[in-house]
C-alpha cells in the first residue's frame, strides 16, 4: 500500500551557499570535599584545571551550587496529605531557558516508577515510601519530579517542583496494579509446574521485555539531561535480570546516556529484605522434577534473586549513585540519594576535539591551588556521532527518539493531505499522501546508478494515546540520469492508507534521508467522522484534488498490492489517482475533482448531481456542468463515486476558493465542500 512518484516543482529559488560550523559544549559537576567529608567552598573557575584525553581544556562557564543540608524536614498539614483529584495531564521536563536561574542551589530528585514490572505488593511499598519522604524528609533545598513507565512510554507526570501538595495528589493517582505486564519467570529450575503441554522457550521475549525497561530508563535520563545542574534519579523496581549478553548493549547505551546526561542512577528494591520459601510460596505452584528433591530448585529461586538485584547494582555503581537492596524501609534509599548530593561546582568547556566518532573521552579534573582534597565527578564520556558513522542499532534508535520527540523536526520539509473513504457500516479508508521537496534529499551512488535512500515511519494513535495503526518503510529509488538531474526541481510523493473505524485520532509521520540522515516530523489531528449518524445532510467522503493520473505498474508494491487496488477508491481501472498535497495546480493541466456520497438507508439508489464551483474575491468565476450519480456494486452501502475532469486554462493565476456541490432533489437534501486552492501559469 506505498508508492512513489516523482511530480514536477513549479517552481524553486536558487541555492546559496551555507556555511556552518559547530561546538561540542561538555558540562560537569564536581563535588569537592575535605578530609572530613564537608563540602568546600569559596574555590573559582582558576582553581580547576580540566584536561580531555590529556589535552587541557579551558573553562568557558563556572557556577557553584550551594544547598541547604540544614534546613528542617516540613511535616504537610492533615488536609493536604490526601485529596481525591483526577488523573493529572502528563507533562514534560522543561528546559531551562537562558538565563533562568530558577534551579540554582536546589537539589533535583526524579521519582521514577516502572509499573510494567512491579507487582501489586511492590507498587504499594513504593509509592507509600515516596509519600513518606515528600511529608517528612523533603528539604526545603529539594525539587521533585514525579516519572512512570507505563503503557510502553514514559510519563512525567510531575516536573520539577517543592511544592508538597502537588507532588503528593501525583502519587495519589497512581494506581496499584495498574499496569503490571512482567513476563512469566524464565524456564528454569525455579519455575512452577503448571501442568501445560511443552512449548517455546518464553526467555526470547524476557530478552526484549529487559531492553524496553533499560530503554525507557534511558528515555528517562535524556528528558533530565535538558537540565544542567546534577539529578538524582531514583528508580523503583522488583529487580532487573539481564539475559546474559543479550542486553549488554542497550544497558551500555543506557549507561552512557545517564552519564553525557549528568543523571546518577539511585535504583530501589521494591520487594524489600525477602525471605524466601525453598520451594516457593502460596501464591505459586512448586517447581517439578529432581530438581526439588536435590536442592537446585532453592538455589535457582536465591540466584534469580541475586541476579536481579546485581543489575541494579551496576546501574548505580557506573553512574554514581548506590542501588537500596534488602531494606522495608524504601524511603531510606531516597534519603541516601537526597544526603549524596551536597554543594557542587558546574564547569562547562568546549572540547577542543571536534572529531564526532562516538569514542570515549577521558576526562581528568584537578585543583590548582595544592588544597587537600577529594572531587567527585564522572571521569569520560562519549563523543556523539555524525550519520555515516552510525551503527545498524544508532539508526534505530535515532528514529525512536524523533519519532518521542514532543517537538517537531524540521530538517526535512514534510507536506501532507489525509482524507477519508467508508468502507462498509464500521470501517474507513484513510488515505495519507506526503510531499517532500526533491531538493532536500541527497544522491546516493551503488552500483553505478543516483539513488536517493527514504525511511518513513508514521503512527496513528486514538484520544486515548493507544496506538491502532502504523506503518515502516525503507525506499531505495533508482533515478536515471536525467531524472537524477532534476531532483532538485521535483518532490518525492509517498502514499499509504489505513483502515480506521470512526473517531479522533493523532498521526504523526516521519521522514529521514538515510544518505544524511537528516529527518522531519510532521504531526496533526484529525477526525474520521461517522456518516451513519449524518441525517440533515447528504453523506460524504473527503474530497480530493489531483492533476496527475498513472498507471499502476509505474508505482512501487510491496507484498500489499493486491489489497490496495481492491480496498483504495483512489485506484481504478487500473489508474491510480495521485492526491495534490500542496493544491497549486499549473493552468497547463486538467483538473481531477473525486469523491464518493453514500445512500446507506435507500433501498435503491437514488441520482445525485454535483458540480463543481471556484470562487474570487467572493464572485463565481467558474462552474462545471452538473455531473450525474451512477448505480454502484457496493448494493448494502450505498457508494455514488463522483467524479469530474476539466482544463484550468479558463482560470487565470491567483487564489481560488474551490466548492463542491452534491444536491438531492428527491430528498432536499445536499453537502458542501470547500478548500482554497492555487492557480500558477
Amino acid at each position: 500500500m506505498k508508492h512513489f512518484f516523482l511530480i514536477l516543482f513549479l517552481s524553486l529559488a536558487a541555492q546559496e551557499p551555507v556555511f556552518k560550523s559547530t561546538t561540542q559544549l561538555v558540562v560537569e559537576t564536581v563535588v569537592v570535599k575535605d578530609k572530613d567529608g564537608s563540602p568546600i567552598t569559596g574555590l573559582t573557575a582558576k582553581d580547576f584545571a580540566i584536561t580531555e584525553d590529556g589535552v587541557p581544556q579551558q573553562t568557558r562557564f563556572f557556577e557553584f551550587q550551594k544547598l541547604d543540608t540544614s534546613a528542617p524536614p516540613v511535616v504537610v498539614p492533615e488536609s493536604q496529605r490526601a485529596r481525591a483529584l483526577p488523573r493529572l495531564t502528563r507533562t514534560q521536563i522543561a528546559p531551562e531557558p537562558p538565563g533562568d536561574i530558577k534551579y540554582r542551589d536546589r537539589r533535583l530528585l526524579a521519582l521514577y516508577f516502572d509499573l510494567t514490572a512491579m507487582p501489586p505488593p511492590d507498587q504499594y511499598r513504593a509509592f507509600n515510601a515516596a509519600k513518606k519522604f515528600v511529608r517528612t524528609q523533603m528539604t526545603g533545598a529539594d525539587l521533585m519530579a514525579i516519572m512512570a513507565f507505563t503503557s510502553g512510554s514514559v510519563q512525567v507526570l510531575q516536573d520539577f517542583t517543592g511544592d508538597r501538595a502537588a507532588l503528593l495528589s501525583v502519587i495519589e493517582t497512581l494506581i496499584v496494579g495498574e499496569d503490571e505486564n512482567a513476563p512469566a519467570d524464565p524456564s528454569d529450575a525455579s519455575r512452577a509446574d503448571t501442568g501445560a503441554a511443552f512449548g517455546q522457550n518464553d526467555s526470547e521475549f524476557n530478552i526484549f521485555f529487559t531492553d524496553r525497561q533499560l530503554a525507557a530508563l534511558q528515555t528517562a535520563a535524556t528528558m533530565l539531561g535538558r537540565l544542567n545542574e546534577k539529578k538524582s534519579l531514583i528508580y523503583f523496581a522488583s529487580g532487573l535480570r539481564l539475559n546474559g549478553v543479550n542486553n549488554q548493549a542497550q544497558l551500555n547505551a543506557t549507561i552512557n546516556a545517564a552519564v553525557r546526561a549528568g543523571v546518577s542512577f539511585w535504583p530501589i528494591d521494591a520487594r524489600g529484605l525477602v525471605a524466601q520459601a525453598p520451594l516457593g510460596d502460596a501464591t505459586r505452584g512448586s517447581p517439578g522434577g529432581l530438581a526439588m528433591h536435590t536442592g537446585a530448585a532453592a538455589n535457582a529461586v536465591t540466584g534469580a534473586l541475586q541476579r536481579s538485584q546485581d543489575t541494579l547494582w551496576t546501574l548505580a555503581a557506573d553512574t554514581g549513585g548506590k542501588a537500596l537492596l534488602d531494606s522495608n524501609d524504601l524511603s531510606a534509599g531516597i534519603v541516601q540519594a537526597q544526603r549524596a548530593v551536597a554543594s557542587y561546582y558546574i564547569l562547562g568547556y568546549y572540547t577542543t576535539n571536534e572529531n564526532l566518532d562516538g569514542k570515549f573521552r577521558k576526562i581528568q579534573i584537578k585543583l590548582t591551588n595544592g588544597l587537600a582534597a577529594t572531587l567527585d565527578y564522572r571521569q569520560g564520556y562519549y563523543a556523539g556521532k555524525v550519520f555515516k558513522s552510525f551503527s545498524t542499532a544508532d539508526k534505530e534508535r535515532q528514529l525512536e527518539d524523533a519519532l518521542l520527540l514532543g517537538d517537531p523536526i524540521t530538517e526535512l520539509t514534510i507536506a501532507m493531505e489525509l482524507g477519508y473513504f467508508q468502507l462498509n457500516r464500521a470501517e474507513y479508508f484513510v488515505p495519507l499522501a506526503v510531499k517532500i521537496p526533491g531538493s532536500e534529499l541527497a544522491l546516493a551512488r551503488r552500483r553505478g546508478a543516483d539513488r536517493t535512500l527514504i525511511d518513513f515511519i508514521g503512527e496513528i494513535k486514538d484520544e486515548y494515546g493507544t496506538t491502532v495503526s502504523n506503518v515502516r518503510d525503507k525506499v531505495d529509488i533508482k533515478l536515471s540520469g536525467a531524472t537524477a538531474a532534476e531532483l532538485a526541481r521535483r518532490p518525492i510523493e509517498y502514499d499509504t492508507g489505513f483502515t480506521l473505524l470512526p473517531g479522533k485520532y493523532k498521526l504523526k509521520f516521519l521522514a529521514r534521508d538515510a544518505v544524511t540522515g537528516r529527518i522531519g516530523t510532521y504531526a496533526m489531528p484529525f477526525t474520521v467522522p461517522n456518516l451513519n449518524r449524518e441525517a440533515m445532510r447528504i453523506p460524504i467522503s473527503s474530497v480530493v484534488l489531483s492533476t496527475q493520473r498513472i498507471e499502476m505498474r509505474e508505482a512501487l508494491f510491496n507484498a500489499n498490492k493486491d489489497k490496495q487496488q481492491t480496498v483504495n477508491p483512489l485506484v481504478q481501472d487500473g489508474m491510480k489517482l495521485i492526491p495534490s498535497v500542496t493544491r497549486v495546480f499549473s493552468q497547463s493541466k486538467d483538473l481531477f475533482v473525486y469523491l464518493q456520497a453514500y445512500e446507506p438507508g435507500a433501498e435503491t439508489t437514488r441520482p445525485l448531481a454535483a458540480y463543481v464551483t471556484f470562487y474570487r474575491d467572493g464572485v463565481k468565476v467558474f462552474e462545471t456542468a452538473p455531473a450525474r450519480t451512477v448505480d454502484t456494486t457496493a448494493a448494502r452501502l450505498k457508494t455514488l463515486p463522483l467524479q469530474f475532469r476539466f482544463p484550468l486554462a479558463a482560470l487565470e493565476p491567483g487564489e481560488y476558493q474551490c466548492q463542491v456541490t452534491v444536491l438531492d432533489a428527491a430528498e432536499k437534501k445536499a453537502a458542501f465542500w470547500s478548500a482554497p486552492v492555487m492557480v500558477v501559469r
